[in-house]
């Protein structure tokens, strides 16, 4: 058997200012933007550059309860995982674009990672593996 993850949904509260952060805050790239005006909203895609085969789908909340989950949708843990080939190049660039960091660099046998914040408070580790 062959399988591999597609993509992982993230609640945002708007498509665009999510659009805005993950493209000009990580450089990431959509992937689609497709209106589904039977269900009055969008089918957006978004992944890191790079070879990774897997996508956030940027979800806009529907409900109050939807709502609720955005930026914590882990609960306070590490949510997503964004891997690196150079860990001090992305961490300097992320910092100077205003990437809030809630861990400071530390190195480790497997690699260097930090943690910081989405737009909406998510945790995020970013990685490089040794």
């Amino acid at each position: 058997m062959k399988q591999h993850l597609t993509h992982v949904s993230l609640l945002v509260r708007d498509y665009d200012e999510a659009i805005e952060f993950f493209t000009g805050k990580l450089d990431f790239i959509v992937t689609e933007d497709t209106p589904v005006p039977e269900q009055s909203k969008r089918w957006v895609t978004v992944r890191p550059p790079g070879e990774g085969q897997a996508s956030l789908v940027l979800a806009r909340a529907a409900d109050r309860n939807q709502k609720s989950f955005i930026g914590n949708q882990a609960g306070g843990r590490v949510f997503l995982f964004l891997s690196t080939d150079d860990f001090w190049r992305d961490y300097q660039l992320m910092v100077e674009r205003g990437i809030v960091f809630v861990r400071d660099p530390v190195e480790h046998d497997y690699g260097t990672v930090a943690v910081f914040k989405d737009l909406y408070g998510n945790l995020w580790d970013l990685i490089q593996h040794k």
